[in-house]
């Protein structure tokens, strides 16, 4: 059974109002938890019963540095009192983080948008044992724009376009691109061909959380994702799919392709859940997300953006 790299115990909410006490730090944007109802002597005791998983020595080296305050930019000390939804700013720290030896690029950047190639493995966001080794930080500071926000996510194991921005008054018009379907998606996968199919086809069917808990499965029940199938390139065992998601379910691809008995290559979670493999970089999920197009809510033009990046077939080291 694979066992699931779950989060530190750390909030990685990333703050994006106008009124974050602490800056961006070599890419990394605060984080903050809220404190709720409860009976704590001191704000040193809160965050230890929080965050079990970070010594009590870290946050005093936090407090004496002025990194942990309130949300008025004031310095917490241990002994300060805790105070019913105040909130506490703090940077996130994780030692002897793993490289991830692929790099990203940047396809496109105007005054509101900023898209992005990602590779296979590298996390869009901060989260578990990743923080530095995502596209987000290394795109903050790579490019200098603190108020970067992902406008969607792709998995870690999926490569390919993702779309961020970086202008707060247009954000709202971006992110509703996505939340009313109004984007164009197309994917690839490469997948074990299937000789009993007619292409193209729809895949529909209601997706709900699985057993594991970080699967999804299909269920009864009226659907909630559609994802139309049809093939690009036969491959002898292997065929090369297109894939265009018409809804944004959690692993949506990867359990449609894997119902169909057509598993996407390497794919450690459908239909199984496998051994976890670590910091193996050797054989990458095969699914890329390809293109992404949508009318630009601001300016108005239609935009279309396509990945780089190439599906392999052999058991080949990604991006030799």
């Amino acid at each position: 059974m694979r066992l699931p790299i779950l989060p530190i115990q750390e909030s990685s909410l990333v703050v994006k109002d106008a009124a974050v006490p602490l800056p961006t730090r070599d890419g990394v944007s605060p984080s903050f938890v809220w404190l709720p109802h409860g009976q704590w002597p001191n704000v040193l005791a809160f965050l230890l019963t929080r965050f079990p998983d970070v010594a009590s020595a870290v946050w005093l080296a936090r407090m004496k540095k002025s990194e942990v305050v309130d949300q008025h930019g004031e310095p917490l000390a241990p002994d300060s009192p805790c105070r019913h939804g105040m909130r506490i700013f703090y940077y996130r720290e994780i030692e002897d983080e793993t490289p991830i030896p692929f790099a990203e690029s940047i396809l496109y950047r105007d005054e509101h948008i900023l898209v992005a190639d990602k590779p296979h493995f590298l996390p869009v966001i901060p989260g578990g044992r990743f923080l530095h080794q995502t596209l987000l930080v290394r795109l903050k500071k790579s490019t200098g724009l603190d108020d970067l926000v992902p406008i969607h996510r792709l998995d870690r194991e999926t490569a390919g376009v993702v779309i961020f921005c970086h202008n707060k008054d247009s954000r709202g018009k971006y992110q509703a691109l996505f939340r009313e379907h109004a984007v164009d998606k197309e994917y690839e996968a490469l997948a074990p061909t299937l000789t009993a199919c007619s292409f193209p086809l729809t895949r529909t069917s209601r997706i709900v959380p699985g057993t594991p808990f970080f699967c999804m499965q299909e269920a009864e029940g009226e659907p909630n994702a559609q994802t139309d199938i049809d093939v690009i390139e036969v491959r002898g065992e292997l065929t090369l799919y297109r894939l265009r998601p018409k809804t944004g379910k959690t692993h949506q691809l990867r359990l449609h392709m894997a119902a169909l008995g057509a598993p996407i290559r390497h794919d450690g979670f459908y239909p199984q859940a496998l051994p976890c493999k670590g910091d193996d970089f050797s054989k990458p999920l095969q699914l890329l997300a390809r293109a992404i197009a949508f009318c630009d809510p601001v300016l108005g033009t239609k935009k279309c953006f396509k990945s780089h990046l190439e599906l392999l077939q052999r058991n080949d080291f990604p991006y030799r």
